[in-house]
Formats: C-alpha cells, sequence, structure tokens
C-alpha cells in the first residue's frame, strides 16, 4: 500500500499527481547548475573564458597550414588527431590589436552545435569556477561583434564567451565552394 492510500488518497488521484510531477519540464542547464566551469584565457590584453564542457582540449600552435581565399580572421588549419580542426583568431574578428605569433599561444579546441573549431588563445590558460549571478551584461566597451559572443562578464572583468552562439554564427563558418 502506498502512502497516499493509507491517507485515504484514491489511486487515481495519486496516479494523477505523480504524472502532474513527471510531467513538468526538466530544469534548465542554467536551472541545475548554478557555476560555470571556465577555461581562462588571454587576447590581447583582455582575459576571456569559454565553457570549459565545450572544450575538448588546448593545443600547442604547431604546424598551422594556411588556408587560401579564407577570411583574415581564419588563421588556417592545424591537425588535431588526424582532424583538420580550422582555427579562428577572435583578435582579428573582435578587431582587437595583434602582437604576432609566439610559442606561447595555443589553440583551444572547441565543440558546439555539431561544429569542431580552435580558437586561437594568445595565453594564461588556467581553470576557474564562477557563480552564474556574478555574470553582467557587456559593458559599453564591448560593443558589435564583441557584445554579441557574450555571456557576460565578471567583475574581474572576465569576459565569458558564448561557444553555441559563436558556432551557430554564419560569419565564422567558411562554406565557400571552388567553381571551375
Amino acid at each position: 500500500m502506498t502512502q497516499g492510500a493509507q491517507d485515504g488518497e484514491a489511486p487515481e488521484r495519486i496516479l494523477a499527481r505523480r504524472a502532474r510531477a513527471l510531467a513538468t519540464a526538466p530544469a534548465s542547464d542554467a536551472e541545475r547548475e548554478p557555476a560555470l566551469e571556465l577555461l581562462r584565457f588571454r587576447l590581447g590584453t583582455e582575459d576571456y573564458a569559454v565553457e570549459s564542457r565545450f572544450v575538448l582540449e588546448v593545443l600547442a600552435l604547431q604546424q598551422l597550414a594556411r588556408v587560401p581565399c579564407c577570411p583574415p580572421h581564419v588563421m588556417g588549419v592545424v591537425n588535431a588527431r588526424g582532424r583538420m580542426l580550422p582555427v579562428i583568431d577572435l583578435k582579428k574578428f573582435f578587431e582587437l590589436p595583434e602582437k604576432g605569433l609566439t610559442d606561447l599561444h595555443r589553440v583551444i579546441h572547441l565543440e558546439a552545435e555539431g561544429l569542431q573549431f580552435g580558437l586561437l588563445a594568445d595565453m594564461g590558460l588556467d581553470t576557474c569556477r564562477i557563480d552564474r549571478d556574478v555574470l553582467q551584461p557587456a559593458p559599453a566597451t564591448f560593443s558589435g561583434i564583441r557584445a554579441e559572443y557574450l555571456l557576460g562578464v565578471t567583475p574581474e572583468p572576465l569576459a565569458v564567451l558564448d561557444v553555441r552562439r559563436m558556432a551557430l554564427d554564419p560569419r565564422l563558418v567558411v562554406d565557400e565552394e571552388v567553381t571551375g
């Protein structure tokens, strides 16, 4: 005999109550996980981060192959465990000052929305955990494209990028066919 039945509740009511409880929508990722696990990195003089759940690995920038006819923000491709991984230079895309490539640069191998791509990071890779409620909207200094890709900014300041939005943005996808 169930607890509800002991209290005199009819089986139909017990089943209806259970059905209502099971029919409620599951909590979103944001509601289930109040904190964000982040991979921090530097672009120029600014600190950025991406959610660790999108990071497959971090690679040394080696054997970058340039690809002709690509937009300036597509640096080229690298071999990531047998897969040709396009590398995006967000400094060019965000129109930030560039310093040139060094042996400190890393490629952050990301996967979101069925796409894999790499982001060029200048240096300073580490991980951290922040509460979602500390994220604030983009400040006025983050305008245009940079503001479009932000989940938010922490008081430190640390700009947390929206990897899903980046993966879905057609401006970052190179999809040109060669004719002739």
